[in-house]
């Protein structure tokens, strides 16, 4: 079975080294061709509303917010675009720390403990989670974009259920992150200590699994190690239901004492964002916590790489773009997935295509009008942005980047 996935992904990446040899211009049969805006993740329900784009790839959040405001339909969830079965349980968000942190393995346990917990708790209370993410993310309140107006809480209840919440490490999570790697060389991102080595080279420098098995162990039996008490931890987060686990870690930290014993407890309970809490294993407190709110993934790897935080909840393109050009006695470590899949395309309502083939015939339809297609893109070289221009590749439909 391993050796068939990673068939299927050396597959890919061949596809996707067809997309991205064009020079990221312009590729494929031009008379079928998509334009690709870049641009940020919120402002794209805002550009789609006011019809300056017809769609977009993005991960959750906007999803849901285009279908609870009714400017857009899914055409595809990120896990359901071809080549078929390529994308199941593809890699997104990941738990990691820096050598700093991973001096004290116990600690590191704990809290990778407490990340499975939080996806437990999501999974079994998936309306409570939403509700907490909203409550964390946007204080419960509305969210506007432009003259659309959703209930924050309603997108969470959407949202949710489309992500998968899962730390297990599988043989598919790790097939997925070998060819996303093989992909960022392919693009010219990947170039130094990741240029070249094979996949258990690369996992020696990405992965540290120790704490999470030594979570597993703990979690099974009941029985939590408690470590030795240190003064700071400082965890960095993305503003995002990604990081659900963390939010509902905080939000309902009684729940996790009674039925763990094993807690973050904020300092002061409040709506909205936390950012000091306190960690107890076993009732017992072992640290102060802060959390700290990220502007974007490569930042969290600057403050880790400055011991500036010490953990990070972060997209998986991130940490193999900070291992790779390393340079400092600061190393960084993937601990866990965090979650998986959570992304998806959307079109506008007044588009024809309803699914990935009737999305296929609209973008040939208006190729031949004259009038291409405009999707909005994250960024390049992104999961996301990766998804879309195999699957577009394998239709055999063109791109050319659109200028903001």
């Amino acid at each position: 079975m391993q050796k068939k996935l990673i068939l299927i992904f050396m597959a890919l990446v061949m596809c996707v080294m067809v997309v991205f040899t064009a020079g990221c211009t312009e590729t494929g049969n031009e008379n079928a061709t998509v334009e690709i805006l870049y641009t940020g993740a919120g402002t794209m329900p805002g550009l789609l509303a006011t019809g300056q784009i017809d769609g977009y790839i993005n991960w959750q959040p906007f999803i849901a917010v285009a279908l609870e405001g009714e400017i857009g339909k899914v055409v595809s969830y990120s896990q359901d675009l071809p080549p078929k079965g390529t994308w199941t349980d593809h890699t997104c968000c990941v738990f990691g720390a820096n050598s700093k942190a991973l001096e004290n393995p116990d600690a590191a346990a704990s809290l990778s403990a407490l990340m499975i917990l939080g996806n437990k708790y999501i999974n079994d209370y998936p309306d409570n989670a939403a509700a907490l993410t909203a409550d964390w993310l946007f204080s419960s309140q509305n969210m506007t974009y432009g003259n659309v107006i959703v209930s924050s809480t309603d997108v969470m209840k959407t949202s949710i259920p489309t992500i998968k919440f899962s730390s297990e490490i599988t043989d598919s999570w790790l097939n997925s992150n070998e060819a996303f790697i093989q992909s960022q060389r392919d693009l010219g991102i990947v170039t130094a200590k990741l240029a070249s080595t094979t996949t258990d080279e690369s996992a020696a420098l990405l992965y540290d699994f120790g704490p999470y098995d030594s979570a597993v162990k703990q979690i099974e039996s009941k029985t939590f190690v408690t470590p030795a008490a240190t003064s700071t931890i400082s965890i960095g987060y993305l503003p995002s239901d990604h990081d659900a686990p963390l939010f509902v870690l905080l939000k309902d930290w009684e729940y996790f004492k009674s039925a763990y014993n094993c807690y973050l407890k904020p300092v002061t309970e409040k709506t909205g964002k936390i950012t000091d809490a306190e960690l107890y294993i076993n009732g017992q407190k072992v640290a102060n916590v802060k959390l700290i709110e990220g502007t974007g993934g490569p930042q969290l790897m600057t403050l880790l790489q400055q011991n500036a935080i010490q953990y990070a909840l972060a997209g998986t393109p991130p940490f193999i773009s900070a291992v790779d050009k390393s340079t400092g006695d600061m190393g960084l470590k993937i601990l866990s997935p965090l979650m998986l899949e959570g992304s998806g395309l959307v079109v506008s309502t007044s588009s024809p295509a309803n699914d990935w083939d009737g999305f296929v015939a609209w973008i040939k339809a208006r190729s031949a009008e004259g009038k291409n297609v405009v999707l909005g893109d994250p960024q390049l070289g992104s999961i996301q942005d990766v998804q879309l221009k195999s699957a577009l590749e394998y239709a055999g439909i063109g791109y050319v980047v659109k200028s903001a």
